[in-house]
Order: structure tokens, then C-alpha cells, then sequence
């Protein structure tokens, strides 16, 4: 299972999405200040949030990539691969 995404990850998942925090705040069922929180390192979000913004990302689209000695990452999922580690 992957660890907690960073808020760099979050950023470039929407960037590959080409959605807005609000759009975000929306899929995620979350208030968009924690959102906008989270990205910018303003506060600490609890595991079960950064969870919620992780799990609306990979449904619409994306996969984060772990640690692995090239850097944390995320990028688009092909179409029709099926999500890992969410269920």
C-alpha cells in the first residue's frame, strides 16, 4: 500500500487531470480551504483526508507512484487497468 501522498503529488495529479482545487474539494467530498491546506503545507490533514483526496484522484484517472529511489511520482493510468490498492 502506498504511503500518504505529498502535497507535490496532489498538485501534478490534478495538473494531469486538469481539474481545480474546488473540483477537487468536490470529488473528495471535502471542504475546499483543506484542500488548499493540504497543497500548500498549511496545516497537517489527517491520513483519512489525504486518504479521500487520494482515492478521487485514482478514481478519475491517475496513479501515484511510491517512493523508489527515483522520487515519488504519479502519472496517468492507462485506460482500462484497474485501480491497485483501493478498493
Amino acid at each position: 500500500m502506498l504511503k500518504a501522498i505529498s502535497p507535490a503529488q496532489c498538485r501534478g495529479a490534478r495538473a494531469l487531470l486538469d481539474i481545480t482545487q474546488p473540483e477537487l474539494a468536490r470529488r473528495a467530498r471535502l471542504g475546499l480551504s483543506t484542500v488548499v491546506d493540504f497543497e500548500r503545507g498549511r496545516r497537517s490533514v489527517s491520513s483519512e483526508v489525504v486518504g479521500k483526496m487520494q482515492q478521487a484522484l485514482e478514481i478519475s484517472g491517475v496513479e501515484f507512484i511510491d517512493e523508489n529511489g527515483g522520487g515519488a511520482g504519479v502519472r496517468l493510468r492507462k485506460p482500462g487497468k484497474e485501480m491497485r490498492g483501493r478498493s
